[in-house]
C-alpha cells in the first residue's frame, strides 16, 4: 500500500499524480483488462484529476480501459453529465480519450448483472445480530467479472448505512441488483443512522465485506479523504481493505465536528450536488445526533424540485417515517423497496410508534420548490425557501439555533457522546 494522510494539510496536485502513479505502475495491470469504479456528482472529490492520472498511467500499458459510475439507485448518468463528471469535453471522449469507456450501472436491467453467489440465512442471522434471517442472493455488474482487476476509486466519509462509505461499499451497493441493495439498506434502518454512522464496523460493513469475498475479480483501490471537490487531505493506493481502514481513520478525524450542546434549530443547507431528497437527506443524516428533543431540522435547498427521481412514487405511497412504524407493521410494507423504506426512516429520524401512533423525535421540514401539499402528504413539514436568509440563523448557537451552510459530509455529534 502507498499513501498519505495528513490532519493540518492537504496534498497537492503533484503528490496525488505521483502516489497514484507509483500505486499503479510497476507492471502490473499490463496487458490486463481494468474496470475502473468512480462516484457519480453526488460524491465529491476530485475525480477529473485522479480520470486523468489513470489515463496516463495506464494506457498503452492495458489491453481495455473502463469506468462504470457507481450509481447504486442513483439515476443513470447522462453522457455530457458523464463527460462534466470526469471533466473532459465530448470532443476528447471522442479523441484523447477514445480508448477509454465510460459506462452506468444499469441496475435494474438482469441482462448487466451476474450473481456470484448467496450469503446464506444462518450467516445473516450471525452478522445482523438476530435481526434478519433470510438468503441474500450477491448479484453485481458482470463488468466486473469481464475485467481482470477492478480499481476503486473512492472518497471516504461518515455513512448512514455503512458507517463509513467507501471500499466494497463500491460493489454493494454501488453496482449491486436491487436485493442486495435493499437488504443493506434495510439492516442499517434497522439498526438506525444514529447507531450506525461514523462507526468503523458495523453489520452491513460485515454483509458487504462477505459478498466482496466472494467476486473472484482482484480488486485494488484509491481510497480518499477530502473536504469539497478540490481538496484532499489523504490518498492510499493498494488493497481496497488496507486502504479504506486509513482513509476511514483520517475521516474519523477530519469528517466529525463534535459540539458542546443540542441544538433546537437547525438551518442545513444542502449543497447543488445533491439535486433530490433522495440525496439531501445526507443533510438530516450528518446533523441528527444534535438536534434536541423536540427540535428542528430545516433541509434548505432552494434548488431542489424533486422527492426521489428514482423513487418518489413510492415515497408519495409511504411517506416519510420512523423505524417502528414500518417495522411493526411489516405485512403492510415488506412488499415495498427496503432500501427506499430505510431512506424514509433515515429522513425521519428516530422515535417511536406505540398503539397506532407515531412520535418521530424531532420534526423534519423541509424548504425547497416541493409544494407544500407534497410535503405535508410524505409526513414531513414545510417553509417557504424565499422566506429563510440564511444569515438569520447563522451567529446564533448560545441560542440553541445552528446554521450549517454545506451540510451532507460533516458528521455532527455532541462532546458527550466522543469515544474515548
Amino acid at each position: 500500500m502507498i499513501g498519505a494522510g495528513y490532519t493540518d494539510r492537504f496534498l497537492g496536485e503533484d503528490e496525488i499524480r505521483t502516489l497514484v502513479a507509483r500505486g499503479l505502475g510497476g507492471g502490473t495491470l499490463t496487458g490486463k483488462k481494468v474496470l475502473v469504479l468512480i462516484p457519480d456528482a453526488t460524491r465529491s472529490g476530485p475525480i477529473p484529476l485522479l480520470f486523468r492520472t489513470i489515463c496516463e498511467t495506464l494506457l498503452g500499458q492495458v489491453a481495455k480501459l473502463d469506468f462504470l459510475v457507481a450509481l447504486g439507485t442513483h439515476p443513470p448518468m447522462s453522457d455530457e453529465q458523464i463527460n462534466k463528471l470526469v471533466g473532459i469535453t465530448a470532443e476528447q471522449r471522442t479523441s484523447t480519450f477514445a480508448e477509454v469507456g465510460l459506462h452506468n450501472h444499469l441496475w435494474k436491467d438482469p441482462a448487466h448483472l451476474a450473481q456470484v453467489g448467496t450469503i446464506e440465512a444462518d450467516e445473516i442471522e450471525q452478522i445482523s445480530g438476530g435481526l434478519l434471517r433470510m438468503d441474500v442472493p450477491v448479484v453485481l455488474n458482470k463488468m466486473v467479472l469481464e475485467a481482470d482487476m477492478c480499481l476503486i476509486v473512492c472518497p471516504v466519509f461518515p455513512h448512514e448505512v455503512a458507517g463509513f462509505s467507501g471500499g466494497h461499499k463500491y460493489l454493494f451497493p454501488g453496482i449491486a441488483a436491487p436485493d442486495m441493495i435493499n437488504f443493506t439498506h434495510w439492516l442499517g434502518a434497522l439498526i438506525t443512522n444514529w447507531k450506525t454512522i461514523g462507526v468503523t464496523n458495523t453489520p452491513v460493513r460485515a454483509t458487504i465485506e462477505r459478498g466482496a469475498d466472494m467476486v473472484p475479480t482482484p480488486r485494488m483501490a484509491i481510497s480518499f479523504v477530502g473536504k469539497g471537490h478540490d481538496d484532499v487531505a489523504g490518498l492510499w493506493v493498494g488493497d481496497v481493505r488496507e486502504t479504506w481502514r486509513e482513509a476511514a481513520k483520517l475521516s474519523d478525524k477530519l469528517h466529525i465536528v463534535y459540539k458542546d450542546h443540542p441544538y433546537h434549530t437547525i438551518l442545513s443547507r444542502a449543497p447543488e450536488m445533491y439535486d433530490d431528497i433522495w440525496t439531501a437527506g445526507k443533510c438530516m443524516y450528518k446533523l441528527e445526533p444534535i438536534v434536541a428533543d423536540g427540535g428542528e431540522l430545516i433541509i434548505y435547498a432552494p434548488h431542489v424540485t424533486e422527492i426521489s427521481y428514482t423513487h418518489g412514487e413510492v415515497l408519495d405511497e409511504i411517506g416519510y417515517h420512523v423505524r417502528d412504524f414500518f417495522a411493526k407493521q411489516w405485512d403492510k410494507y415488506k412488499g415495498f423497496p427496503w432500501g427506499v423504506l430505510a431512506h424514509s426512516t433515515h429522513v425521519r429520524g428516530v422515535g417511536t410508534f406505540e398503539d397506532g401512533v407515531e412520535k418521530p423525535r424531532v420534526t423534519v421540514t423541509l424548504a425547497t420548490q416541493i409544494p407544500e401539499d407534497r410535503c405535508r402528504r410524505v409526513n414531513l413539514g414545510y417553509r417557504d425557501p424565499d422566506t429563510i436568509n440564511p444569515d438569520d440563523f447563522a451567529g446564533r448557537e448560545d441560542e440553541g439555533v445552528l446554521y450549517v451552510p454545506k451540510a451532507g459530509e460533516m458528521l455532527h455529534r455532541l462532546k458527550s457522546e466522543k469515544p474515548e
